[in-house]
């Protein structure tokens, strides 16, 4: 095998220290005059994508493009992937609908455009948006691609160069390791690795990598909308715990409750 192209999707969301509110239509969170960053699952995949290029493996890592869907500020999160260690990035155009972003398979049908365009033979991807939570794209794009795929890496190993790739993941008492062969889809989880923080010569390095804007036309991609948010709500509030004297006055108000 040549050599690995790796597609980096990545996604601006309402940064993880920030508590987030529900706006007042109550169909969605508020965005407005809120810190944005860089989704913290795609930070794993940039990281261990540049990590797969500095270890020097049995296949070198000839390109690795970061991508995002979005408005105006999306190149934001671009440059702090390439600033990060990204060659380059795409900006693909889409039009702020309100709340409404592009759907899982909507964004699956776009990647699965730019593996074909680019030649990619590694999609590394966040597990989920912690907006949306849905989880569903890296899985989506296996399907539509016909290629093998593993979720919620912990651990990603190029054992040789036919392309062979060992996987593990974490599962109910313990781990478990998959091996399969490029190209593949892999999406990342938390004890993959710790994302570097993007020094300043890099951040001044990331503003002369090029930075391509594309459309969902561009792509031969509808943005088609089969799903619709009813309606978004705060969670109810937790009621306060009661006090018991003894052990007899536990075991009486589990059975109380009903839980004896």
């Amino acid at each position: 095998m040549s050599g690995l192209r790796i597609l980096v999707p990545v996604k601006r969301v309402i940064d993880y220290a920030i508590k987030p509110r529900i706006n007042k239509a109550q169909t969605g969170v508020e965005t407005a005059g809120v810190k944005h960053s860089l989704n913290p699952f795609d930070e794993l995949s940039i990281e261990e994508a540049i990590r797969l290029r500095e270890r020097k493996g049995p296949i070198k890592v000839e390109d690795i493009l970061a991508l995002s869907a979005g408005g105006p500020k999306t190149p934001d999160v671009l440059r702090t992937a390439m600033a990060m260690g990204a060659d380059r990035a795409f900006h693909i155009d889409v039009p702020e609908k309100g709340d409404a972003g592009l759907e899982p398979l909507t964004i699956a049908k776009m990647l699965q455009a730019v593996v074909k365009e680019q030649n990619v033979n590694l999609v590394l991807l966040g597990k989920q948006a912690i907006d949306g939570d849905q989880g569903q794209t890296g899985q989506m794009l296996a399907g539509l691609l016909g290629w093998p795929q593993a979720t919620q890496a912990s651990k990603i190993e190029i054992k040789d160069e036919a392309g062979t790739i060992e996987v593990t993941h974490e599962v109910d008492g313990g781990v478990e390791t998959l091996r399969t062969k490029l190209p593949m889809v892999i999406t990342t989880d938390l004890r993959l690795n710790e994302p570097r923080y993007a020094s300043l010569p890099n951040i001044m390095k990331a503003k002369k990598k090029p930075l391509e804007k594309k459309t969902l036309a561009d792509l031969g991609v509808e943005d088609v909308r089969k799903l619709k948010t009813v309606k978004v709500t705060e969670p109810p509030p937790r009621k306060g715990g009661g006090k018991v004297e003894d052990v007899d006055g536990l075991i009486a108000k589990l059975k109380e409750l009903g839980a004896l």
